[in-house]
């Protein structure tokens, strides 16, 4: 009786609790995941419908063997049982039967293998590839730069734009791409042949797009490359696929392709983005100019790690408030910011003017009151070269 009491509770607790909780209708994600998604997103590259039907027919390969073999076996088990008085055999040994299991398998896996075989060897010829970019991880967001081809000199991050009450917040709804939401995607044309290059400033990650079926590790220290040509104008979302840390989960993939001529405007309007960012360094700015536009700086770049009360998260990123790296000689602060330190990434991408002003905010911010509490974005230049 007392148990079941206790069970009446719990029951009626957990329908109270279901009650009580908000619930939203779930969509599929446009490029990203569906709902009830049984099999591979959609591809739309020639290598991802390789993959694909390589993928369905090694399923195809295993069913008929699983059917085969477990066929043999419960058929032996039941027409040769005992109770219907079948007698065991008393061979000890075939040479017919030892060859025929030796030689059918090895001509099984060379048949999977012949085609997956063309299919890897493709994935890794990155030649001839109309634009090249470098994908850059680092904790916890990707830095791009467009190498070759048209849109070279492009040079931005791209960080999650989902925002941060949806996450800590479980009363807000949350929308049909929830976590795979980027401020600056990549952005390339249609058939074009788009080389990656991957590498990270810290520790292990891995730019990946399934609609594409291409994953590579981005590794601090090394190089490696990969692919894709997408026949297909539309969004598509990846995430990083090695764990990199507690924000992992936040650092999505967003790729947009769209027509030539639509690249080539995409093109233009970043480059005078970019052109606008890179402030005249020669100009001298006021405490309050600077903390002005150093907030928003550390907002979009520094919040992650350092929080944005500056006491960092213990154990794993030191605090701004009352650093005294902070507090210090502003060249030593400048050096740190340009060219990342302990596992800190180098900021080198932003413009003399953001880390300047990034710089003076954190010296006159929370409890920080540094003697040289100002930068100049001169300063900033002098220390590039």
């Amino acid at each position: 009786m007392k148990l079941a009491k206790r069970l009446q509770s719990l029951m009626l607790g957990a329908s109270l609790l279901a009650a009580g909780m908000p619930s939203w209708a779930v969509n599929d994600s446009q490029g990203g995941p569906a709902v009830r998604q049984l099999n591979f997103h959609t591809p739309v590259t020639k290598i991802a419908e390789e993959v694909y039907s390589l993928h369905n027919l090694m399923l195809v390969i295993c069913l008929v063997i699983f059917i085969a073999v477990f066929g043999v076996m419960f058929y032996s088990i039941i027409k040769h049982r005992k109770s219907v008085g079948h007698k065991p055999a008393t061979f000890h040994e075939s040479t017919a039967v030892e060859i025929a299991w030796t030689v059918v398998p090895f001509l099984i896996i060379i048949f999977m293998a012949l085609p997956a075989t063309r299919t890897v060897v493709a994935m890794k010829d990155t030649s001839n590839a109309d634009i090249t970019i470098k994908a850059t991880g680092m904790q916890w967001k990707w830095g791009y730069d467009y190498l070759k081809g048209e849109g070279e000199g492009i040079s931005f991050l791209s960080a999650l734009s989902t925002p941060r009450e949806q996450i800590i917040d479980v009363s807000k709804a949350k929308s049909d791409n929830y976590l795979l939401e980027v401020d600056n995607p990549v952005v390339v044309p249609v058939n074009k042949k788009i080389r990656v290059v991957t590498t990270a400033t810290d520790v292990i990650h891995a730019w990946g797009i399934p609609a594409f079926a291409i994953k590579q590790d981005a590794i601090p220290g090394f190089v490696r490359d990969t692919w894709f040509r997408a026949e297909k104008v539309g969004t598509y979302r990846g995430n990083c696929y090695e764990l990199c840390g507690k924000e992992h989960a936040f650092m999505p993939i967003v790729v947009n392709v769209v027509t030539e001529d639509e690249y080539k405007k995409w093109v233009d309007t970043k480059k005078k983005e970019m052109a606008a960012l890179a402030d005249d360094p020669t100009k001298s700015w006021t405490v309050d100019e600077l903390k002005q536009r150093g907030e928003k700086v550390y907002s979009a770049n520094c919040v992650a790690c350092h929080q944005a009360n500056g006491k960092g998260v213990p154990g794993a990123f030191p605090a701004l408030d009352g650093s005294p790296a902070v507090n210090g000689p502003r060249a030593e602060q400048i050096n740190v910011v340009l060219n990342g330190r302990r596992g800190m990434p180098a900021f080198k991408q932003l413009s003399d003017t953001e880390i300047a002003a990034v710089i003076t905010y954190t010296r006159n911010n929370w409890s920080n009151k540094a003697k040289e509490n100002i930068v100049q974005p001169a300063e900033v230049l002098a220390a590039r070269k």
